[in-house]
């Protein structure tokens, strides 16, 4: 599954500020009516909808293609997530957190920016094409030590995907940079959108997959594999890559910007950017190694399950199901929390330029209880419904529904993080807003060793069948911990954001949820969803089942906080529930 990497501890789109572009552009970044913010959130929401919903669809087939607890799905996993992780190591942080300040200051000339943001994608090319050539020549040694107890069919298998693979690199480079030129002129749609293409393009490929060479259905799909699907399957998810990144000079045309090759680059202020970079770099690597290190950890699952009988072997999550489980989870905090804060990041930054310091805390405590709404509702609903989940990702085997079960114990595990990391989330872009990556740096440090100590303990006691749900529990539980540290620094330095407004607004919601999900569970049980009966039937009997509670906790859930007057549903459903006559909010 290849994802859209982001200086989050998941892979989503990256976060910026936001400024209108008007006829003339303006000499300091201005504040959008309402009306224009309100379609700015819109556009963000629906294209990160539209390319979460097909991306679900996507993971669905590619089960079904390969199957979601076998070997094949794991190390084609393993080399498709590698040039995410690698990006992220390198450059990730430099692209989506460092470079938007510096773009917002040079749209400031009379060009609006434009050689600056040509010396900028010139030098991103440059680089990102050495580095994307070297590592794509290193794809066994990567694949040899960034896995545990592999058998030699295995690491040959892993190469083979990798070589087919890595080549995502370059593309994942040029697509951040490009996205962050779009955002830094106010053009956020096409960003957010841009995935979507990907998605489509995989849909293609894994659909033509299947109608070719048949379904998984049951035993190792490696004893029948060769290289005609390896170069299928590896290369039609490099393609939608390709294509997510191509697809950004269309709008970038559309921006007004006059771009050329420019190798001059000198006085780009390169120097300031690498000060605020060292800090940032430091914390993807930090970060993004100690994922490499779970990935390496998880991986040992892989090696145990080929010694289990087919049956025994379906319920053994690996490394294809974890990341699957975070896949599903996301969704709530990319569409919710991440179109919040990225829009909040120009707030926030124009609030340190112009010394408005006091109105920091207000803005965080702001986007804190906008999402308070959805985002505790679908932590219940991935506790409620992850076993129908699980089954719609499970694929199409005779033991889909073992499958099922293995990857519904992964999304409880990582759904009990989820506020947490919207929380978190929010506090670390006051940082970035203010230039400062040192801060998050540290933070970085401390939670990656924190969950190595635990996930090294867990790798020495835990038995390797079980590993992916002992990391499934390192991920939420170092969620909370990071939450917790950073609001301490953040109130020592920017001072109250009325946190306990924050906590409140949590509590009253999570009670309402909570009910919802007592009511989802009845609904569930009648459905057969505690027994392996109709929501485990098939894909279709599982979405039935995950459509039926779902829509019926969400009616639940509305309907007590309206009874309760809960002030946050007001500014979340406000417009819509206005519409709906008899209802007074």
């Amino acid at each position: 599954m290849s994802q859209v990497p982001n200086p989050t501890a998941g892979f989503d789109q990256p976060n910026t500020g936001a400024t209108d572009i008007v006829a003339e552009p303006p000499r300091q970044p201005i504040a959008q009516p309402a009306g224009s913010r309100s379609k700015i959130y819109a556009l963000m929401a629906s294209g990160t909808m539209v390319s979460r919903l097909l991306g679900f669809v996507r993971t669905a087939l590619l089960a079904m293609a390969i199957g979601s607890v076998t070997s094949v799905a794991d190390i084609f996993e393993k080399a498709n997530v590698i040039p995410t992780i690698i990006y992220m190591l390198l450059a990730g942080g430099i692209f989506n957190v460092v470079l938007i300040p510096q773009l917002i200051k040079a749209s400031k000339a009379k060009d609006r920016g434009a050689a600056y943001t040509s010396k900028l994608v010139t030098l991103t090319v440059v680089g990102m094409g050495i580095l994307t050539l070297i590592l794509t020549l290193c794809a066994r040694p990567l694949i040899t030590v960034l896995t545990s107890n592999w058998t030699e069919p295995m690491i040959a298998l892993g190469t083979a995907f990798a070589y087919w693979s890595l080549p995502q690199i370059f593309f994942y480079g040029l697509y951040a940079v490009l996205g962050q030129v779009l955002n830094a002129n106010g053009r956020f749609a096409a960003f957010m959108w841009a995935p979507a293409v990907n998605n489509v393009i995989q849909l293609i490929v894994i659909g033509a997959f299947i109608l070719t060479f048949g379904a998984y259905s049951s035993g190792d799909p490696m004893q029948e594999w060769n290289s005609i699907k390896t170069m299928w399957l590896a290369g039609g998810a490099t393609l939608g890559i390709v294509l997510q990144s191509v697809v950004l000079f269309w709008p970038l045309k559309k921006t007004g910007l006059k771009l050329t090759l420019d190798f001059q680059w000198r006085g780009m202020g390169l120097r300031h950017v690498g000060k605020l970079a060292i800090w940032t770099l430091a914390a993807m690597v930090i970060g993004n190694l100690s994922s490499l290190a779970y990935s390496k950890i998880v991986s040992g699952a892989t090696a145990a399950r080929a010694q289990l009988p087919s049956e025994q072997a379906a319920s053994v999550a690996g490394e294809y199901a974890l990341n699957t489980s975070q896949l599903i989870t996301v969704l709530p905090h990319s569409l919710f929390a991440l179109t919040v804060a990225t829009v909040l990041f120009n707030d926030f930054a124009r609030a340190f330029t112009e010394n408005r310091r006091k109105d920091v805390g207000q803005l965080l405590n702001q986007g804190m209880r906008s999402t308070a709404i959805p985002i505790v509702f679908c932590t219940l609903v991935f506790i409620v419904l992850a076993g129908p989940l699980g089954r719609l990702f499970a694929g199409s085997s005779e033991h889909a529904a073992q499958a099922a079960g293995a990857l519904g114990q992964l999304l409880v595990l990582t759904a009990l993080g989820l506020p947490f990391k919207s929380l978190q989330f929010f506090m670390l872009r006051v940082f970035y807003a203010e230039e400062d990556t040192r801060t998050p740096m540290l933070i970085q440090s401390a939670t990656a060793a924190v969950g190595l100590v635990l996930a090294f303990t867990a790798a020495a006691v835990v038995d390797p069948l079980h590993i992916a749900a002992a990391i499934a529990f390192i991920y939420g539980l170092t969620n909370v911990l990071t939450c917790i540290g950073t609001h301490y620094l953040i109130k020592r330095r920017y001072g109250s954001y009325d946190v306990s407004s924050v906590i409140d607004t949590y509590i009253r919601v999570g009670w309402m949820a909570t009910l919802s999900a007592i009511v989802g569970c009845v609904a569930l049980w009648l459905l057969g969803g505690f027994s392996f009966g109709f929501a485990y039937d098939s894909v279709v009997s599982a979405l039935i089942s995950v459509a039926v509670v779902a829509l019926l906790m969400g009616i639940v859930f509305i309907g007590l906080l309206h009874k309760t007057k809960v002030p946050e549903l007001q500014s979340f459903l406000g417009p819509i529930l206005r519409r709906i006559p008899g209802l007074n909010l």
